[in-house]
């Protein structure tokens, strides 16, 4: 038997800086203070449909993360690091989001967004964003796909 199989467990331990939730957080902040330059903690627990004082939590813990600056009853500003990091947090979601709705599926497509975004390899996110740029520069493609899959599930 190959050696190269361990348990999902396994392959999850990162040495990242940041746990999922804590991405999840960032990233809300990220999309909350695109227009404004910084969030509220009612807003960023109502956005991510959490109790404040869990969001006060996460927050300081992003903020001893050294990715935001907080100060207790204040405002949440994403510095340099965490706009970076947001930055690419919001992207990766999107580059998920935008192959699973080429990919047809409709239903809970931010769930699935959700569930794979914080387990993807930076190698295969590259990669998934080259074929969703590719598929989104060949339109003829994607209706050949559509055809496809409606004539599958009237066949089978």
């Amino acid at each position: 038997m190959e050696k190269g199989f361990f348990t999902f467990r396994e392959y999850m331990k990162k040495d990242d800086l940041l746990t999922a939730s804590m991405e999840d957080y960032l990233e809300m902040i990220y999309r909350l203070s695109q227009y404004i330059g910084f969030t509220r903690i009612h807003d960023l627990a109502a956005a991510l449909n959490v109790q404040p004082p869990s969001a006060t939590k996460m927050v300081q813990k992003l903020a001893d993360a050294g990715v935001v600056n907080y100060e207790k009853y204040g405002i949440v500003l994403l510095n340099d690091k965490g706009k970076e990091i947001g930055e690419a947090l919001l992207e990766r979601h999107q580059i998920i989001e935008d192959f699973l709705k080429l990919l047809g599926i409709t239903e809970n497509v931010l769930e699935e967004t959700e569930k794979i975004e914080h387990t993807i390899s930076t190698k295969t996110l590259e990669c998934i964003a080259d074929f969703v740029q590719f598929l989104k520069n060949s339109p003829d493609l994607i209706k050949a796909f559509e055809t496809y899959r409606k004539n599958k599930w009237k066949s089978g």
